[in-house]
């Protein structure tokens, strides 16, 4: 099988399985995207112990997992704000657990280790207020999340496919030497379509604000991408891990996510 037919067969399962996580419900999504904060912890973890640094993959996974799910909780309006401070704790544990663990650069370890939470587990976290941004009891409008995804998908498609194509203008070489200029305003025009077509029905937010969030996306999006390449590139790694076939692994799959969510996340407690 070529790596273009298993990489648009597994990404077109993902978007099914994000799509149908969203629609279904917040306790569908909470699971999925839990599931993918520890898988990409641990893809993180893993991938800079390949560079000589030896951060605490199991204190850091654990740590992520509680900021996410008490942010979820919180999204939810299940308990109240007070909770995050819980995650406080896990600053200094992961302090004190190093000084057990008789590495070398010890403090290179822990601040891996926080990185791995800032990267991945923030990001994802603050997707479970993305439905519901104002904090009104009972509202969940799946469509603020399913046209944040729509245009990070029809971004990174659209620039692919148009690099691909057309390409021949490098953007940032010595980071990422396939992607180009065309690319990017390849992606980018599609992506700008895509919010007008989402405006039409989806009108949570206003088709100003749609616009903001695809220029969001292109921009921040993109930077994802070159972040996640000039990480890989540093410790000589061609893909995060193998979970999906032709995309790599969750870091892979999500790097324009990461960059991008937490913007649109000011952004909509701005707006809405």
């Amino acid at each position: 099988m070529s790596n273009l037919v298993q990489r648009t067969i597994t990404g077109i399962a993902l978007v099914v399985l994000v799509i149908a996580a969203v629609v279904t419900g917040r306790y569908y999504f909470t699971f999925l995207f839990l599931v993918f904060t520890v898988v990409g912890l641990w893809e993180f973890y893993s991938l800079v112990e390949k560079a000589g640094v030896f951060p605490n993959k199991i204190a850091g996974v654990i740590a992520g997992t509680v900021l996410f799910v008490t942010n979820s909780l919180i999204a939810m309006r299940l308990v109240e704000f007070q909770l995050l401070l819980i995650n406080f704790l896990f600053v200094f544990i992961i302090f004190l657990l190093e000084l057990y663990r008789n590495n070398q650069n010890p403090f290179t370890n822990i601040a891996f280790t926080f990185f791995g939470l800032l990267y991945v587990a923030v990001p994802f976290s603050l997707l479970n207020y993305f439905p519901n941004p104002a904090f009104l009891p009972g509202v969940y409008h799946a469509s603020l999340l399913l046209g944040f995804f729509f245009m990070v998908w029809i971004n990174e498609t659209g620039a692919y496919l148009v690099g691909t194509a057309i390409g021949r203008h490098k953007l940032f070489e010595r980071v990422s030497p396939k992607k180009t200029w065309e690319g990017v305003i390849g992606g980018g025009v599609l992506t700008f379509l895509s919010a007008l077509f989402i405006s039409v029905f989806y009108k949570q937010v206003s088709l100003a604000d749609w616009l903001v969030v695809a220029l969001i996306i292109i921009v921040l999006g993109t930077y994802g991408d070159l972040f996640e390449s000039m990480f890989k590139r540093s410790i000589n790694a061609k893909d995060s891990g193998t979970l999906l076939p032709g995309h790599g692994g969750v870091l892979d799959r999500f790097d324009g996510v990461f960059m991008a969510a937490p913007f649109v996340f000011v952004y909509l407690l701005m707006v809405y």
